[in-house]
């Protein structure tokens, strides 16, 4: 498994602007889509690409576009979906998948209630979109699932993980697969409630705002 952190004075300044509490749900969601435009800019640096041979105005050439089978982008529900049109921005012909988690407030553990995915994964380059790795459990219980359906290549995009999310998803996955995991910020620790400090607060909540 390998972590990529995004170091970039317009990730930087993005992401000051989402960690603000007074930022309103409407710009909150423009930066989200944003961000994840230059996050995905990086996650796809080894997309797969095959040579094909083209018609320009003036000759013909050998060009490269994305392999088949297409990529898959698979946001975790709710939060992931405010990733998903900055990942589609980049990635306009993947396939879309979903898969609803929630967190255990008690436990902490992942709980999938609901997916959409196909059933066989194999050969397919795979990203997940979850804009905070916390204590790890969503996001290894999304990458077992998808490897369980014979993925070997997943690289997922967050906006901002903890130190120790990662350490649990390197202990769970390790080599396992090919894993990357692609961050705007590693922040300093989870705070007793599980959430990232100084993080951004509920990023579901502050996307869509609290459902009662």
């Amino acid at each position: 498994m390998r972590t990529l952190i995004i170091d970039h004075p317009l990730v930087d300044h993005k992401l000051a602007v989402l960690r603000d509490k007074t930022t309103p749900s409407v710009v909150f969601r423009q930066l989200v889509e944003e961000l994840v435009t230059l996050l995905a800019y990086e996650a796809t640096r080894d997309v797969r690409v095959e040579d094909v041979e083209i018609e320009t105005p003036l000759t013909t050439m050998t060009a490269r576009k994305l392999t088949r089978p297409r990529p898959v982008v698979v946001p975790i529900l709710r939060a992931g979906l405010g990733m998903l049109e900055g990942m589609s921005k980049l990635l306009p012909t993947a396939e879309i998948g979903f898969l609803g988690m929630k967190r255990d407030e008690t436990t902490l553990e992942a709980i999938t209630y609901a997916n959409r995915l196909p059933e066989d994964l194999s050969g397919r380059q795979c990203f997940v979109l979850d804009p905070m790795l916390a204590t790890g459990g969503t996001l290894i219980a999304s990458i077992n699932y998808l490897l369980e359906r014979g993925a070997h290549d997943v690289t997922a995009v967050c906006i901002c993980a903890a130190p120790e999310g990662l350490t649990a998803l390197e202990d769970a996955i390790g080599d396992k697969a090919n894993v990357t995991i692609v961050v705007a910020a590693l922040d300093d620790h989870l705070n007793e409630n599980g959430y990232i400090v100084p993080g951004l607060g509920d990023a579901g909540d502050r996307l869509y705002g609290v459902v009662d």
